[in-house]
Formats: C-alpha cells, sequence, structure tokens
C-alpha cells in the first residue's frame, strides 16, 4: 500500500488526462515522489481531513500543495478551497487553483477564499507541461513553508 503519509502533492482533478500530464511534467524534473490523485471534491476534503478511507492517514503530515481543479464533481473546488482556508489547521495548507477558467468571477472567488496561487491550464500541451513544471519546482523546490 501507498504511505499516504508521505504525500508530497495532491492533485485534485477529474480529467485523467490533465492528472496525467501534470505527474509526467513533476516528474520529468524528478520532483515529488509521492503523488497522489483524488478525482473529486469529497475524496479532496476526505484525504486532507483524514476521513473516510483516508482515516488511517495521519493527520499531522499534510502534502506539501494541493494541485486543485475547480471544476470537480460531487463538491466544487472552490468549496474545497473554502473548507481547507477556513479550517485553522489547514488553513497555511498551500492550495494552487489549476483551471481550464480564465473567468474572473472564478479567480477573484479563490483569492477571497485565499488561494496561495491560480494557474490558468494551458491548452497547448508543451505550454501545460511547461506551466506544471515551473508550479511545481516553485511550490516544492523555492517556496518555504511554515515549521510543523
Amino acid at each position: 500500500m501507498e504511505n499516504l503519509n508521505a504525500v508530497e502533492i495532491l492533485i485534485v482533478e477529474d480529467n485523467p488526462q490533465d492528472a496525467e500530464l501534470t505527474v509526467r511534467a513533476l516528474k520529468k524534473q524528478n520532483l515529488a515522489n509521492q503523488i497522489y490523485i483524488v478525482e473529486d471534491g469529497a475524496e479532496a476534503l476526505d484525504f486532507i481531513f483524514c476521513k473516510g478511507k483516508y482515516a488511517e492517514r495521519d493527520f499531522a503530515n499534510p502534502p506539501k500543495v494541493v494541485f486543485l481543479d475547480l471544476k470537480l464533481p460531487k463538491i466544487s473546488g472552490l468549496e474545497v478551497l473554502q473548507e481547507i482556508k477556513s479550517n485553522p489547521l489547514t488553513k497555511s495548507l498551500p492550495v494552487v487553483v489549476v483551471s481550464s477558467s480564465r473567468e474572473d468571477p472564478d479567480i477573484k472567488k479563490a483569492y477571497e477564499l485565499g488561494v496561495n496561487s491560480y494557474v490558468v491550464k494551458p491548452v497547448n500541451f508543451e505550454d501545460f507541461l511547461s506551466a506544471m513544471t515551473h508550479t511545481g519546482l516553485y511550490w516544492l523546490l523555492v517556496n518555504e513553508a511554515p515549521i510543523k
């Protein structure tokens, strides 16, 4: 079984192709040996808050960053973001929205809820890989997270 307490990146993405491209971009740069993917907002919250099938996961070991799509089944990405950022135990968890939405209301709402970064998914394959490589490099190697 995977070590769910060693997850460095949680990818919340319902599109399998986008999730796979993100993983490829990160692995190409030898980033994040531990990547975990969930396909809907409800599972994302279960993972982060150690509920349901993730109840055995240690809450004291959060991912280094969450890459969060907005258009998700069950619970939207904005609702997931709101749950994370409104909880004192998880509000410092870095969340990067990775969405195809360039709509100002989505961007504005994400920042109002406390998102750490908002990345619009490029349509072009090479541009997508480049964007996710740079995003991963920043959040895993450049950014300094608070000490637990």
